[in-house]
């Protein structure tokens, strides 16, 4: 039974992948005309991002106790996750404030344990339908929103207007799975 179970659970989290890669693919195909943030700001947040998630993989503490993500959306930074000290949680963003480009950091860390890799499954998926749904939604500008979920909590950071805003959270606090809405937007007029 145990067997069974495990294997079906393995072929859904790979099949997810392959959805997950499919409309990150078509997503990245569009990528210039739906997002609304030019290459150079865009290529600043990946930068953003794979600094600061060297600076944390370069702290053998950090890389093995504790699962932090990075963020990066015009310069703000999300960190989310998990850290079993606050300590750590602290040292995490210290490190990661010191890389250029920076405008505002958010940490998000919470304290406790790394979750497993099925959370982190069923956190993807939460991200592709909210992404799904927001694209849907016809009073939002979708590519002006990042979606990041963590442990059941999706942070949305982004440039929009008051109204967006509130519209994207209550979809996403509807939404199957989601435990918690964290808006990190900065507003527009």
């Amino acid at each position: 039974m145990f067997k069974k179970l495990a294997t079906a659970l393995l072929c859904f989290s790979l099949l997810q992948g392959c959805v997950v890669a499919l409309v990150a693919g078509v997503t990245v195909g569009g990528i210039v005309v739906y997002e609304g943030r030019s290459p150079s700001t865009l290529n600043a947040d990946n930068k953003i991002s794979y600094d600061a998630e060297h600076k944390i993989f370069a702290d053998k503490q950090l890389n093995k106790e504790t699962r932090i993500i990075v963020s990066s959306f015009d310069g703000i930074v999300l960190l989310a996750g998990q850290s079993p000290t606050v300590e750590m949680r602290t040292r995490a963003a210290h490190l990661v404030q010191t890389v250029p480009g920076i405008k505002r950091l958010y940490n998000e860390i919470t304290i406790g344990t790394p979750i497993s890799a099925l959370t982190q499954s069923s956190d993807s998926l939460i991200t592709t339908k909210l992404k799904s749904e927001l694209l849907a939604t016809k009073s939002l500008n979708s590519s002006q929103i990042k979606i990041v979920t963590e442990n059941g909590t999706v942070f949305m950071l982004g440039h929009v207007t008051p109204g967006q805003g509130r519209t994207a959270a209550q979809i996403a606090s509807r939404s199957s799975g989601v435990q918690k809405v964290v808006t990190l937007f900065e507003y527009d007029a």
